[in-house]
C-alpha cells in the first residue's frame, strides 16, 4: 500500500472510531451510569408501569391504524402512476421533516376544542385533546411516513407481472391485493410497521402538546422520562431510557434481518404458487 494510500486509510479509521464513540457512548453511559439493580427497581415504580402501559397500548393502536389505512394507499402509490401522484406521496412524507412541536400545535389546530373540526366534534360529544385518543392521533401523524414510505417502495419494486398474471386469472382487484401483493410485499411492510412502531415508542414534542402528560392516561414513557429528569428523579429518567433503548435497539436489528432476508428469487415461486392457487380456486 502506497503512503498516501496508507495514511488515507488511517484518517478514515480514526473519523470512523471517532464517529462511532459519539454515537455509542452516551447509550453506554445510561447502563454504566446507574447499577443494574437500581435500574430494574426503578422500572417497577408506579410511574414506569403506568407509563409503559399507555405506550404499549396507544403505539399498537396507532400501529393498526397506520397499517390498515397506510397499505391500500401505499399499495395505489407505488404501483400505479397517475396525475397528482407524486405530491401525494410527499404529502404523505410530510411528517418526516416537520419538527414534532410543530405536528401538535397542528393537530390541535385541527382537532382542539377551538381547532377547525372542534365545533364540529363538541356536537357529536366528541373532545379529542388530552385523551388516549389524541396520543394515538399524535403517534399516528409522526409514525405514518416511515410505513408508507417503506410500503411504496416495496410495492414499486415487486414485479408487477404477477399482477397481470392474477389479473389474467380472473382475479379482481380487492383479490389480487390480498392474495398476490401483500403477500409479495410482506418483508418489507414488516420493516416498514418496525420502524413506524419505534417511531412512535420514542415520540415526545406531538403528544405532549396535543394530549399532554396525564399520569395513567396520556403519559408515556417519552413522557415519563422527561418528568422523572425534570423532577431530580435521574435513575428513574435513565431506567426507562434503557427500557426504550433495548426496544428500539431491537426493532431496528429485527428491520435490519426482515430486509436483508428478501429473496429476488421468490418472483418465479410465489408466481407459481399464484397461478396454482387461482386456477383451485
Amino acid at each position: 500500500m502506497r503512503r498516501g494510500d496508507r495514511s488515507a486509510a488511517i484518517a478514515a479509521a480514526v473519523a470512523a472510531a471517532a464517529l462511532l464513540g459519539f454515537v455509542a457512548l452516551p447509550i453506554l453511559a445510561i447502563f454504566l451510569r446507574v447499577p443494574p439493580s437500581t435500574l430494574f427497581d426503578q422500572l417497577r415504580s408506579p410511574v414506569a408501569i403506568q407509563a409503559l402501559g399507555v405506550s404499549l397500548r396507544t403505539t399498537l393502536i396507532a400501529l393498526g391504524c397506520i397499517v390498515v389505512f397506510g397499505t391500500p394507499a401505499a399499495y395505489i402509490l407505488g404501483t400505479r402512476r397517475f396525475r397528482g401522484s407524486r405530491v401525494l406521496t410527499s404529502l404523505l412524507e410530510l411528517p418526516l421533516v416537520l419538527p414534532p412541536a410543530v405536528a401538535g400545535i397542528a393537530l390541535f389546530a385541527a382537532f382542539g376544542r377551538f381547532g377547525l373540526l372542534g365545533g364540529t366534534l363538541r356536537a357529536f360529544g366528541i373532545q379529542l385533546p388530552f385523551t388516549q385518543a389524541a396520543v394515538v392521533m399524535a403517534l399516528a401523524y409522526v409514525a405514518l411516513p416511515f410505513y408508507t414510505r417503506q410500503a411504496v417502495a416495496t410495492f414499486a419494486a415487486m414485479d408487477h407481472q404477477l399482477i397481470g398474471v392474477s389479473r389474467t386469472l380472473g382475479a379482481g382487484t380487492a383479490k389480487t391485493f390480498f392474495r398476490v401483493a401483500v403477500p409479495l410485499a410482506r418483508e418489507g411492510l414488516t420493516a416498514g410497521a418496525a420502524l413506524a412502531w419505534a417511531r412512535a415508542l420514542g415520540e415526545f414534542g406531538a403528544t405532549i402538546l396535543f394530549a399532554g402528560s396525564l399520569q395513567g392516561r396520556t403519559q408515556t414513557v417519552p413522557l415519563a422520562i422527561y418528568e422523572q429528569f425534570s423532577g431530580g428523579n435521574p435513575d428513574g429518567a435513565l431506567a426507562m431510557s434503557g427500557l426504550l433503548v433495548v426496544a428500539s435497539a431491537g426493532l431496528f436489528v429485527a428491520t435490519r434481518l426482515l430486509l436483508r432476508a428478501r429473496r429476488p428469487a421468490e418472483g418465479p415461486q410465489w408466481e407459481q404458487r399464484s397461478r396454482s392457487s387461482f386456477v383451485t380456486n
